[in-house]
């Protein structure tokens, strides 16, 4: 399933790890940077923040919670970040809540544009 996504893959031992990519972050004000991360470090799902040029890698587990599922599309959303790449965590066990037409994130997470 998932490693076969949009993502960058990390491979630490026999394990992928899904590598979701910001590019280009604007921020509003210093507070506003450090609330970005400070979320993000709260993220149970979130094992490495690394920055490399004008990008900011996120190394996530490969399944993902549905509460940090639900913690990542509101940070991304929020943040303004391609949210198509969260679209290979979609599973039969989250696809009643998370593939919702109605939900805000739909649009940006299932389109193919």
């Amino acid at each position: 399933n998932g490693a076969a996504g949009p993502w960058l893959i990390s491979n630490v031992g026999q394990r992928k790890i899904p590598i979701l990519k910001c590019h280009a972050m604007g921020f509003y004000s210093q507070l506003d940077e450090e609330m970005f991360f400070d979320a993000l470090k709260k993220v149970s799902a979130v094992k490495k923040i690394e920055g490399v040029g004008s990008d900011l890698l996120i190394s996530v587990s490969s399944r993902l919670s549905d509460k940090a599922l639900r913690e990542l599309l509101g940070l991304f959303f929020r943040y303004q970040i391609d949210m198509r790449q969260l679209a290979p965590f979609l599973t039969e066990k989250n696809r009643s809540w998370f593939r919702g037409p109605e939900k805000f994130w739909f649009k940006k997470v299932f389109s193919t544009r």
